[in-house]
């Protein structure tokens, strides 16, 4: 008989869902960061930030540090402190320390946000609320 074990391979990832991403060189995969960055929710619409289409881009460097390239749906957001305590929260804690070691935002303004970066799964959900979107 074998025994099993719940240890993490040090070259995975692990999601939120506890589940184990096999990545390179011990970095979080890109998809990854994208679903667990769904936990992160816009405080005024209730919908998260990557349906919302607030993400633009995701880079993780060697030292598995993630920089997110985003924006936010008006350049005067007083929120912009909370949505990245979020981010922070869904990409560094968790089983196995979280998907990455770190994080930076990179505040974008161009292309400036439009309702047209929504996703299809993010109207669904505005809609729910009531938005003619």
């Amino acid at each position: 008989m074998t025994e099993q074990t719940n240890s993490t391979p040090e070259s995975g990832a692990v999601a939120t869902d506890g589940t184990v991403t096999p990545s390179v060189g011990g970095k979080a995969a890109v998809a990854d960061i994208e679903e667990a960055m769904k936990d992160v929710v816009d405080p005024e619409l209730g919908i998260n930030v990557v349906d919302l289409g607030l993400v633009y881009g995701v880079h993780v460097d060697d030292q598995n540090v993630a920089t997110l390239d985003m924006t936010l749906t008006s350049a005067a957001c007083p929120l912009t402190d909370v949505i990245e305590d979020q981010a922070r929260q869904a990409l560094t804690t968790g089983p196995g320390g979280g998907l990455v070691d770190d994080i930076r935002i990179n505040w974008v303004w161009l292309p400036p946000w439009g309702p047209d970066k929504i996703t299809d799964e993010g109207r669904d959900q505005l809609r729910s609320l009531g938005f003619n979107v």
